[in-house]
């Protein structure tokens, strides 16, 4: 394959929030791109454009000959442009909790379609396997839609492409409950899971616009355990609904939650993206300095580099200049067809060249087919071995959701230890952190094992849900590992990077319960079980090579090899 063209921010997604120096650009004439800089006919002086970044010292003093009005309207609020790494720990506490809610919303719609499944089948007249390519479209459209969505919230932010996408699924929910036809309910979910999409994708990104890298592993923990809890509640409650009520409500209630929590995305959630807040407080100050221009300003006290505040009577330390601001992430940002075409095919160009990103995409691939293949293999386990309802076989998806709980409260945990324990150590290169991964990792392949050889009617059902529980905490593992590595690695290539492995997690995850029915009916319970046990043994070497060969591996790539520290290699 050819090699994709790098634009000068490498990834659409990971452009920097802040600009690190400031560069006058005299203009000698008005230009369409600055609509606001133009002279008045009391004022010839050039206009200068300013490069913007979080630190730069706002000019907000305007100076006016001895004739002219001192009557002007003030400077607008800045603050609701401040840098997103600034706010409060609270404010960035209730941005998580809110991002993490909704990823839970998007996880629970996945898995809550299975409930409603004899009702449809016997509704609808279609088998069990067509019925369950509702769970396949909606991983479709989950997957290939952050390919196009996320270079609109490039350009307009994240926040509208939040809102816009989230009222989008709450539709989509509302006609899965109306809809009287099979097909109906297929595009329903397909568009669904484009709506959902960004409850997952984005969070990510917004968690890293407004946590630093040493204070993010909590925020990931946590969006990893909503997601897994998420996926398992969906089952369990819709179990319980389906069992008592019409199969409507497995999708009203969804309409209900999904739509309270769009409701509180839209009066709470704060667009995050750094370069688009610039863009913003730029464009405010430009207007604001050409209104007072209208007014007869002659332009703005600069202080100089010794003269620390604006608010100085102007002096020997100021200077009087007509001046503009803009944001040099926004002018290096590439066009919006520009940005769809890199969505598109970086993070295939990266999944065919890249080793580490083959691995890691297999693996968490892998671990998510296992995850989706519960919603066929559960109900199909327990009703032939233990005579389960619909209400009992949603009841053992709580396993899914306290494995997730679990693995939460010990991955923040173990990582506030190990970094007490080995400091730099443990953060020093990517590797570091997955140690813990390849002995949690494990508990994926074993759990599979463990919950083959327990499918027996002899055996109390108590302990092939234990088993879903280490495997639970497996998947969770390799999913926190996926995204911590990856970033560290690839950096500003890290949202192409995870794209990838992205669209095919939900690619083989939705693909795997067209197939389970079949396979574990075909092979046995305990056959398929560990069939699956056997290729997560082998995907797991993976991470042990990596924590040995890692910086030589990554000193090799192409695209890596640009953030390798060379004390990694020296080592």
């Amino acid at each position: 394959m050819s090699q994709v063209p790098m634009p000068k921010y490498q990834d659409i997604q990971d452009a920097p929030a802040t600009i690190s120096h400031e560069e006058r650009i005299p203009e000698t004439s008005p230009t369409s791109s600055s609509p606001t800089s133009t002279t008045s006919s009391t004022n010839t002086e050039e206009i200068e454009h300013l490069y913007l970044n979080f630190d730069t010292q706002i000019a907000t003093r305007p100076v006016f000959p001895d004739n002219a009005t001192k009557d002007y309207p003030p400077c607008p609020n800045l603050k609701e442009y401040d840098d997103p790494f600034t706010w409060s720990k609270t404010r960035k506490n209730l941005m998580t909790w809110v991002s993490c809610a909704t990823n839970m919303t998007a996880a629970y719609s996945a898995g809550s379609y299975a409930a409603p499944e004899a009702q449809l089948t016997e509704l609808w007249g279609v088998s069990r396997v067509a019925y369950n390519v509702g769970i396949t479209v909606f991983t479709i459209g989950f997957g290939i839609a952050p390919m196009v969505l996320a270079p609109f919230s490039e350009i307009n932010g994240r926040r509208p492409v939040f809102v816009a996408t989230g009222i989008l699924f709450v539709a989509m929910q509302l006609a899965c409950a109306l809809t009287n036809s099979y097909a109906g309910m297929l595009v329903s979910r397909f568009v669904a899971g484009i709506g959902g999409s960004t409850f997952s994708t984005m969070v990510g990104g917004i968690l890293a616009d407004i946590w630093v890298s040493s204070e993010r592993n909590t925020p990931m923990v946590l969006f990893t355990g909503a997601t897994l809890f998420g996926t398992g509640l969906g089952p369990l409650v819709s179990g319980f609904v389906a069992q008592r009520l019409l199969w409507r409500w497995v999708f009203y209630i969804q309409v209900m939650t999904s739509g309270t929590l769009v409701t509180l995305v839209t009066i709470f959630f704060k667009e995050t993206r750094g370069p688009i807040l610039l863009s913003r407080k730029a464009k405010a100050l430009n207007n604001w300095y050409a209104k007072l221009e209208s007014l007869g300003a002659i332009g703005m006290e600069i202080p100089s580099p010794s003269s620390p505040s604006s608010e100085k009577p102007q002096s020997h330390s100021t200077k009087t200049r007509r001046i503009r601001y803009k944001v040099l992430a926004t002018e290096q940002r590439p066009t919006l067809p520009q940005m769809i075409r890199l969505s598109l095919t970086r993070p295939a160009h990266l999944l065919l060249t890249e080793p580490v990103v083959i691995c890691f995409s297999l693996w968490i691939s892998f671990s998510w087919a296992i995850l989706y293949l519960q919603f066929g293999a559960i109900p199909l386990v327990y009703e032939t071995n233990h005579n389960f309802t619909l209400e009992q076989t949603g009841a053992v998806f709580t396993a899914v959701c306290v494995g997730g709980i679990l693995s939460t409260v010990l991955s923040i945990y173990q990582d506030k230890w190990a970094v007490r324990r080995f400091g730099r150590r443990f953060t020093a290169s990517p590797e570091g952190r997955l140690w813990f991964t390849c002995a949690e990792a494990s508990l994926m392949p074993i759990g599979m094992f463990w919950f083959g050889f327990s499918c027996y009617a002899s055996v109390h059902w108590i302990v092939p849900t234990l088993a879903l529980v280490a495997v639970t905490m497996g998947i969770f593992s390799i999913f926190l590992a996926t995204f911590n590595y990856t970033a560290d690695v690839y950096q500003t290539y890290a949202s192409s990077a995870l794209a990838a492995s992205g669209v095919c997690r939900n690619f083989l995850g939705g693909s795997f319960p067209l197939v389970t029915v079949q396979m574990f009916n075909g092979m046995g319970f305990q056959a398929a079980s560990s069939l699956l046990g056997g290729i997560g043994i082998v995907l797991s070497l993976g991470p042990i090579l990596l924590i040995w060969f890692g910086p030589r591996i990554r000193l090799k790539s192409k695209v890596a090899r640009q953030f390798v520290r060379r004390e990694e290699v020296e080592e």
